[in-house]
């Protein structure tokens, strides 16, 4: 076993591969899996926080029990309760409810946005992370939006399961700290399926437990390749009508590749910007004028108007989706799949390692 010590501020927070939510399903890339088992310890408000975990490949080893509460210490049997079809025929909206005998006090902090589960692919014993888009509610129900990859073993055998049937997870698992009132705003920014921890965290913060004393603003960048693969409408309907309805505490952009092809259902296609996220959406997101005419006739810098635009505020990106969407907002991951430094768009309007988070 090996143990790694996380300074005090990184309580909870683990290796991105271990516990990554940047979808619903990651892609297979066995020469990149963990191979050991971590007990992860941090400090924080005085209290010692520990967090056990197993990796991908040994966790093959951890037993299934029937009749204990949900843990990421061994596996739990849940039954696949519903199955729907979604515009994207790639992608289904699966909800997964663990037996009442397994349900956990939900006042746990594990419960705390954004965490995930692990789900286990019993045909060849593999597991990745997934992301309850609504957390868990009292009848131990997970909704999750699952994308079907050509190389993903665990979303191709989701996509085969019925309702009915059983299958294994544990956890929960910490994927980023959410701390009430440590930021002035949070922008977050996803491609395809790597919505599902941002659309968790809104619906915990905004949709069902709104705090009244909360002064953070949320902001969604996020981007499909075509208006279809957009998230369902389950998803982007609650989103934009509180966004319409609270524009101070929610701000909703989407994006597409390419406006080819049919409409999505929910969302009218002037309602989509056909480009890539990049630099000036993140400086329009901000109520940044990125093309200013003094900027223009005497060459003020992005990097110079984006600092004097958000003096005072304190900002945090989280950025969650494909490696190479990630790596042009924030620049690639570091070595071992660490944070690394910051880079892309980010990284040229001068945001650093304090105000960026790749999941």
């Amino acid at each position: 076993m090996r143990l790694t010590f996380l300074p005090p501020c990184s309580a909870f927070v683990i290796s991105r591969r271990a516990i990554r939510s940047v979808s619903t399903q990651a892609t297979a890339s066995t020469s990149r899996k963990a191979r050991t088992t971590t007990l992860l310890l941090g400090l924080g408000s005085g209290a010692l926080v520990a967090s056990y975990f197993l990796w991908p490949d040994e966790s093959r080893a951890a037993p299934t029990k029937t009749h204990a509460l949900l843990s990421p210490t061994y596996f739990t049997p849940v039954e696949v309760t519903a199955s729907e079809t979604c515009p994207d025929p790639n992608t289904r909206l699966m909800t997964l409810t663990v037996p009442r005998q397994s349900i956990p006090s939900l006042d746990e902090a594990a419960f705390q946005p954004i965490w995930s589960i692990y789900i286990k692919d019993d045909d060849i014993q593999v597991e990745r992370p997934f992301t309850p888009l609504e957390g868990i509610d009292s009848e131990g129900r997970m909704k999750f939006w699952v994308k079907r990859y050509e190389n993903g073993e665990v979303g191709r055998w989701l996509h085969s399961k019925k309702v009915g049937d059983k299958i294994e997870i544990r956890g929960p698992l910490k994927t980023w700290p959410w701390r009430e009132g440590e930021w002035d705003e949070v922008i977050m920014i996803s491609g395809g399926t790597g919505i599902t921890p941002f659309y968790q965290l809104i619906h915990q913060e905004l949709l069902s437990k709104p705090s009244p004393t909360s002064t953070t603003r949320f902001t969604l960048l996020h981007s499909s390749r075509r208006p279809t693969e957009l998230p369902p409408a389950e998803m982007l309907q609650p989103l934009i009508a509180y966004s319409q309805a609270h524009p101070d505490k929610l701000k909703v952009d989407l994006f597409v590749d390419s406006s080819e092809g049919p409409s999505h259902p929910a969302v009218p296609s002037s309602a989509v910007s056909v480009g890539r996220i990049g630099k000036n959406a993140i400086e329009r997101a901000m109520g940044l004028n990125a093309r200013s005419w003094w900027r223009s006739v005497f060459g003020g810098s992005s990097t110079s108007a984006s600092h004097d635009g958000a003096k005072g505020k304190k900002v945090m990106f989280l950025v969650c989706g494909p490696d190479p969407m990630v790596a042009a907002i924030a620049g690639p991951y570091g070595r071992n799949f660490s944070q690394g430094d910051v880079g892309g768009a980010l990284g040229e309007l001068g945001y650093d390692r304090d105000s960026v988070w790749k999941l």
